[in-house]
Parts: C-alpha cells; structure tokens; sequence
C-alpha cells in the first residue's frame, strides 16, 4: 500500500467514524450497554420502563434518561399499546449497515498495515 492509498484509507475511516458518531458514542456507555442485553434478553418484543428498571438495578429518571439517548441514536425505538410504552431494538438497517462497513474498513485497515509493517512495535510499546 502506497502513501497516497494509506492516506484514503485513513480519510475514508474518520468519514465512516463522523457518520457513526452518534450510534458509536450511545453505546459506548456501560449503563446503555446494560439496558441493551435487557431488550435484547427479553422473551417478549419490547420492555416498559419498570421492567427494565427492574432487570438492570437502575433508578427510573436514570433508566428514562439512557432510552432518549438510545432512542435518540436510533439504537431503539418506542412501541405504544394503549396506555403502555414498550422499547425494544429499532429496526433501523441503514444505521446498523454503515456501522458495520465501519467495522469491517478498521478491520482490513489495520490487517493491511500490520501485513505491510505499518503498526508494529518499536520495542518501546510505540508503532511505528
């Protein structure tokens, strides 16, 4: 890999990291991370506030707090039955696609500098 392509390279992933900053920043939390494996967890589709207040150990306002941001994120979405709010996983593939072509150009990024020498150690713990 030439200088120029490494530099598109590494163009192209902080374009993908800007584009994912929103999703990546939500779950980056620990709490959100926890509120996740609870929908994720859950026989039914979908988890009220209680509920979820419940499986994770959490205060209401903090639970109520963490679903706007992953709703925010479009990390989740709200479901209405009657008086009742159920959260569950937003189906939103477009997201999730450009999170993943992210994931998979960091992946091939870092295997192509390691293959051409680009990220091994100095012996100071540094890359060179």
């Amino acid at each position: 890999m030439d200088e120029q392509e490494w530099t598109r390279n590494r163009q192209a992933l902080a374009v993908g990291f800007k584009n994912c900053q929103g999703l990546i920043g939500a779950l980056g939390d620990e709490t959100r991370q926890q509120i996740l494996v609870a929908l994720l967890e859950a026989e039914q589709c979908g988890l009220r506030v209680g509920e979820i207040t419940a499986l994770t150990h959490l205060s209401r306002p903090a639970v109520s707090h963490h679903l706007k941001i992953l709703r925010d994120a479009r990390i989740i979405s709200l479901r209405r039955a009657g008086t009742m709010n159920f959260y569950h996983i937003a189906p939103d593939i477009e997201q999730w696609s450009q999170f993943k072509q992210l994931v998979d150009r960091v992946y091939e990024l870092v295997r192509l500098a390691n293959r051409e020498g680009y990220l091994q150690d100095d012996g100071n713990g540094e890359a060179r």
